[in-house]
């Protein structure tokens, strides 16, 4: 009496070993996104933007380069520029901006500031209101990008509501007195931000905007041509 053939796919032991080799294959496949992710997100010093090359968390030093949002033609999508760009939407790190007066903060200083911004945001529980990278309320204006927004830019409206003659001194002022400048229906209540943590928020807010989010928020680029001129 000959054995009866059974089929591959009703082979118990055909679908043990299968879901050994997924597992396997998906465990190594996890490992190598897991140390490829942090490399990817690991932050930057000045030593990386001295040699121009591009973090997708830049160097707290930062605060002293002009920072811009263009269209990156090799990528197709907006991405952050450090220290001016080209025509393709590469960063040329070589632009410097004064940030509160100075443009030459050192990696110890720069750490030290984006730190103490970093802890007030946290503090002041920003993120129960505002949304960073995609996480927390949606009561008031995303803050991801809010250094790059115009209206605290030289052509927008609130260097001269507060008197002030630069975006970094503007943001500043508006944190620290939020009621006397009302920028939105939904008016952000004063927290007593002290005028070193305002300092410190801006610098964070800075280097925020620098972060590459693969282009997020999208159509941040758009919105901005739309209602300002080129931000200086």
């Amino acid at each position: 009496m000959s054995k009866r053939k059974v089929s591959v796919w009703t082979d118990n032991r055909f679908w043990q070993r299968s879901a050994a080799w997924v597992t396997g294959v998906a465990a190594v496949l996890l490992i190598w996104l897991t140390f490829d992710t942090m490399g990817q997100i690991r932050m930057g010093n000045q030593k990386d933007i001295d040699a121009h090359i591009d973090k997708r968390v830049p160097s707290p030093t930062v605060i002293n380069y002009k920072i811009g949002y263009k269209m990156n033609a090799k990528r197709g999508l907006e991405v952050p520029t450090i220290g001016g760009s080209d025509a393709n939407g590469n960063s040329l790190f070589t632009v410097k901006q004064k940030f509160f007066g100075r443009d030459n903060y050192t990696q110890k200083e720069a750490d030290a500031l984006v730190n103490l911004g970093k802890l007030g945001e946290q503090s002041k529980n920003c993120m129960d209101c505002h949304t960073l990278l995609g996480n927390g309320g949606y009561y008031a204006p995303d803050l991801t990008k809010a250094w790059l927004d115009p209206a605290w830019g030289k052509n927008g409206p609130m260097q001269a509501i507060t008197g002030t003659h630069s975006r970094a001194e503007a943001m500043a002022t508006f944190l620290q007195h939020p009621g006397r400048y009302p920028m939105h229906a939904r008016r952000m209540p004063n927290l007593h931000i002290t005028a070193r943590e305002a300092k410190g928020l801006v610098a964070f807010l800075k280097q925020m905007a620098t972060i590459d989010t693969n282009g997020f928020p999208r159509g941040f680029g758009k919105i901005k041509e739309a209602n300002y001129a080129e931000t200086k």
